[in-house]
């Protein structure tokens, strides 16, 4: 039975009068890339804000289930607590340490599981050593099977915008997510770029052994390699299913394109 990493129950994100999400109930499987789509203003990143723990659902609940089995109410909880039990996060907006290399951007998210205390980092401790040769290391593994590893010195600004995009993507991998969601990681990016993250995409996936939730806007992106996709509109789930049956579904025709004034 294929196990259930991320559902949320009836969740609902209302800011003074306005429903930004309504009543949202996203299932997320296993080795699954799921697409959560919509027209601007559709709600899509307040559901990952409620996902993520920016933002407190007014209503509902968010359910990771851990690698073991075990099922964790994590609505509610900190950014940084949700980030521990292991789901990583990228934005829309790039979020780098720009004056720092693409190697120390890296490094910056291993610490997330570092164990050792302020005392022993502060004075090298023999195991906050340990700790530290391990995480280069995998630092290191990491960047080249990324094919980052050449311009592991080079200033994070310094990058094309396509490969900051990577690094960033690359930053949430080091924290050893087995959820990953991607805030339209797509953002900016020509055809060919995004053919080739498409294809990136596909690759972490695989080669990590991840769960993928994502927003996108680019429609190629979404149909090549989504297994189910979700559509909102108005922050209300119009249709759910898998790529040709989105591509076909009227209600998302509409959404997109609007009603014939005609008709």
């Amino acid at each position: 039975m294929i196990r259930t990493v991320l559902r949320t129950e009836h969740v609902t994100m209302q800011f003074g009068g306005v429903i930004a999400v309504n009543d949202l109930n996203i299932v997320v499987k296993e080795h699954e890339i799921i697409a959560l789509i919509g027209p601007n203003g559709a709600g899509k990143t307040t559901a990952f804000n409620d996902i993520t723990g920016v933002y407190t659902p007014t209503k509902g609940r968010v359910i990771y289930t851990k690698t073991n089995g075990q099922e964790i109410d994590i609505t509610g909880k900190k950014p940084s607590e949700i980030a521990q039990l292991g789901i990583a996060r990228t934005f829309q907006n790039i979020r780098l340490f720009k004056d720092l290399s693409v190697y120390e951007n890296v490094l910056i998210a291993k610490h997330l599981h570092l164990k050792s205390n302020f005392v022993s980092a502060t004075f090298r401790l023999p195991g906050y050593k340990k700790e530290e040769e391990a995480m280069r290391a995998d630092v290191e593994r990491l960047l080249k099977e990324v094919k980052l590893w050449d311009v592991r010195n080079e200033k994070a600004s310094s990058l094309p915008y396509g490969k900051q995009r990577y690094l960033e993507i690359v930053r949430a991998l080091a924290t050893e997510p087995q959820l990953l969601l991607l805030d339209e990681p797509a953002a900016g990016m020509n055809p060919k770029e995004t053919a080739e993250l498409t294809d990136f995409i596909r690759q972490i996936r695989d080669r990590f052994k991840l769960t993928i939730f994502m927003i996108e806007h680019h429609m190629d992106l979404v149909m090549e390699i989504s297994d189910r996709i979700y559509v909102l509109d108005f922050g209300t789930t119009i249709a759910t299913g898998d790529p040709a049956a989105i591509q076909n579904n009227e209600r998302v025709i509409k959404a997109y394109l609007g009603e014939d004034e005609d008709a």
